[in-house]
């Protein structure tokens, strides 16, 4: 049996087990052995001691010191070897396998004496990144240079415990900053642990130009231990009392309870709900057409049928606890574009663990799936694949000819878990809080 007094600090075996004893999580050899990797790479930071980062790069070059600019590669040394740095772990496996979880249990098990440390989902840190380059970029002015360089170096001076989820590459640009980004980071001496859906050998498998890629997939399978959660539990596929927090079809009574619902979670007078409230990000305007500083509501059209981006709905989340989206229609393949928005926002919601509300013309699973009526083609195999993979039946969210590219199939599939999932008794009892 486990001995919780094992060590003085709480370590990740500590904090499942304790997770096991409660009855939040049952006990899973495959997750145990993931956790024991976790263990060691706890233990190894607790003695690692990170290079001291410059605050500007040494440049030996006599030119670079008159004139500036350039990207002499010699001003970011490598600062530590290799095996001085402890391995990172890169865990990769199927949606609900428990990767987010053991993250989050890695972290949370790091002792206050480690500081620069930082937990992120990899598309808000994509986001951040590309912000530091664009900053850079106009700091370096017209004598140019590399950017990505001293972004590396800001960063490692921020956190040497860097914690990714749910890491992936979808376009060129990122694919080609993600190359130079990670090199010179783990130069700096960053460790970092990653969760993916995909093995490294799998990532950006399509996209454009992927040979210039490769070294990063390299980089990753020789710097990390790269470990693969085959649970065979899908821990959201366990009972769950689903909480009534969709409401179809768009009839007047449903429209009424979830007005009913707003009023009462902005009840507060000291908090009135105001209207058209501004946030700015990334020097735009983000009209919220109603909202406390809490509470958010809007129709589907204001959410989804205006050209917003991650970054928008990052934002939103970010800002607001609990947020009710009305007037959700069925979508055909006139409205791909507000399904792909809405498909990020229920990310962006899921990510940020927002209490989520909904009116909708069918079940908000279905909102996706075709007529079966008027649908005549059949689920593909990888359709077939991935909603297995996710729990899911065409019994219960549909399917939808919607999306075809794997990248699109694999979204539509996951955001409908994860509708199920922010359905779910749990998620109403413990989402919103913050």
């Amino acid at each position: 049996m486990y001995s919780f007094t094992r060590k003085a600090t709480s370590t990740p075996l500590d904090h499942y087990y304790k997770l096991v004893e409660t009855g939040a999580l049952k006990a899973d050899d495959h997750q145990v052995r993931i956790v024991k990797k976790l263990e060691k790479l706890h233990d190894e930071l607790l003695e690692y001691r990170p290079p001291e980062i410059p605050q500007k790069p040494v440049s030996s070059s006599l030119l670079s010191r008159l004139f500036g600019g350039g990207s002499d590669e010699s001003a970011y040394p490598v600062l530590i070897a290799p095996e001085q740095v402890p391995k990172g772990l890169y865990l990769y496996g199927d949606v609900g396998t428990g990767k987010t979880m053991l993250m989050d249990i890695f972290y949370n098990s790091l002792p206050p004496s480690i500081t620069r440390k930082r937990r992120v989902h990899f598309h808000a840190f994509m986001i951040d990144v590309h912000k530091r380059i664009h900053a850079m970029k106009a700091k370096l002015g017209l004598a140019g240079g590399d950017p990505i360089a001293p972004v590396a170096r800001d960063l490692a001076q921020e956190v040497y415990v860097l914690c990714f989820d749910e890491f992936q590459v979808t376009d060129i640009a990122d694919a080609m900053i993600l190359r130079q980004l990670f090199e010179r980071l783990l130069n700096l001496g960053v460790v970092c642990v990653i969760t993916s859906n995909r093995h490294p050998d799998e990532l950006y498998k399509n996209g454009i130009q992927r040979s210039s890629f490769v070294p990063c997939i390299e980089l990753l399978k020789s710097r990390f231990d790269v470990t693969d959660l085959d649970s065979g539990t899908d821990y959201r596929r366990m009972p769950r009392t689903l909480s009534h927090v969709y409401y179809d079809p768009l009839t007047p009574d449903n429209q009424a309870e979830v007005e009913k619902i707003f009023t009462a979670f902005t009840s507060d007078p000291s908090d009135p709900v105001q209207h058209n409230r501004k946030l700015l990000t990334w020097g735009r305007t983000i009209v919220i057409p109603e909202s406390s500083s809490r509470v958010a509501k809007f129709r589907f059209d204001q959410l989804c049928g205006q050209p917003l981006s991650a970054a928008d709905y990052i934002e939103i989340t970010k800002n607001f606890e609990t947020i009710f989206v009305t007037d959700v229609p069925k979508l055909g393949m006139e409205q791909k574009d507000m399904a792909r928005r809405f498909i990020t926002f229920i990310d962006a919601c899921y990510e940020s663990k927002t209490k989520l509300f909904t009116t909708s013309e069918v079940p908000i699973f279905k909102i996706f799936a075709d007529d079966p009526e008027a649908r005549s083609h059949q689920l593909s195999d990888h359709m077939r694949s991935v909603m297995d993979d996710l729990g899911l039946s065409s019994d219960i969210v549909g399917s939808s000819s919607m999306f075809s590219g794997d990248e699109e199939v694999f979204a539509f599939a996951r955001a409908c878990s994860r509708l199920v999932q922010m359905g779910s008794k749990e998620w109403a009892e413990t989402a919103g809080a913050r």
